[in-house]
């Protein structure tokens, strides 16, 4: 007969002659990975990543674009507005400015997310996206909320210097426009550069869809005129053009008028941008051009 006294079960210790269990511990062992249904910590690794790359060259990133946003200003109501221009019931200068804000924002949104994938591809460092315990979704919320953190920096930088300009009148009148359609404007952008980035190669690629796309479509959305003085037919193609919502509603947030149909305008940027986020998604799930 064996007199040795049987070892205590799992999670049993033995403490002198009456066994003590232990509570299990709310922390998971060495070596084991705990991830939630939404990996928090990688999602803010990967935002903070993006926002560190493009703040580390802020001159060119953030600045630079103020700069080539003022003198677009500077110039427009030098040539147009020094007569005493009026557009929309306000100065010329008051009605140009919030459109170059937002549009400075849209084209540093796009030029931010389109970078990211596409210098992966083309350095051959594409794994760091792919390999960590990330989902397509939680990629793409990462890359999305950089961009438009760059937006609105870009966005504040070049409103504080058209604040202090002379003769113009940034001031806010309805907040919630601004930041909507400030909103609407980046994510729409975003999306489009991460599609961008997906489907391009090469640099070129991509700096075709910002010359023969992006520019055009933000040049041409009434930034620097009122589509109610355009011929029907111009004003019919440019209610087509959604940069022109964005544009119309953020200027609405400044000037308190509008050329568009704020309500109308507000749920088509939804449904293209929530269009978009499914494109981008779709994609990123099915790993097309990334993981060939």
């Amino acid at each position: 007969m064996n007199d040795q006294a049987p070892n205590p079960p799992a999670g049993v210790a033995q403490t002198g002659t009456r066994p003590e269990v232990r509570s299990p511990s709310p922390f998971a062992e060495p070596g084991t990975v705990r991830i939630s249904a939404i990996n928090w910590g990688g999602l803010k690794a990967l935002y903070m990543k993006e926002v560190r790359r493009f703040f580390k060259v802020q001159l060119q990133t953030i600045w630079a674009p103020a700069i080539t946003t003022m003198l677009y200003l500077v110039i427009f109501t030098v040539a147009l507005g020094r007569s005493g221009r009026m557009v929309l019931d306000v100065p010329f200068g008051d009605f140009l400015a919030p459109g170059l804000i937002v549009m400075a924002m849209m084209q540093n949104s796009f030029a931010n997310s389109s970078f990211s994938l596409l210098v992966g591809k083309i350095q051959g460092t594409i794994i760091d996206y792919l390999m960590p315990p990330l989902s397509e979704m939680e990629v793409l919320v990462s890359l999305v909320i950089a961009a438009v953190t760059r937006a609105f920096l870009v966005g504040a930088a070049v409103w504080l210097a058209m604040l202090l300009w002379p003769g113009i009148h940034v001031m806010p009148q309805h907040l919630w426009a601004i930041l909507w359609f400030g909103l609407m404007g980046a994510v729409m952008l975003a999306f489009m550069g991460v599609l961008t980035s997906i489907w391009a190669e090469k640099f070129d690629h991509a700096a075709a869809i910002t010359n023969f796309v992006v520019a055009p479509l933000a040049l041409l959305s009434g930034t620097f005129y009122s589509v109610d003085a355009m011929a029907p037919t111009f004003r019919a193609l440019s209610h087509a053009n959604p940069f022109f919502y964005v544009i119309s509603g953020f200027r609405y947030g400044f000037i308190g008028t509008t050329d568009s149909p704020l309500l109308a305008g507000s749920l088509l940027l939804l449904g293209i941008n929530a269009a978009l986020g499914i494109g981008c998604y779709a994609l990123l799930k099915s790993g097309w051009k990334l993981r060939s």
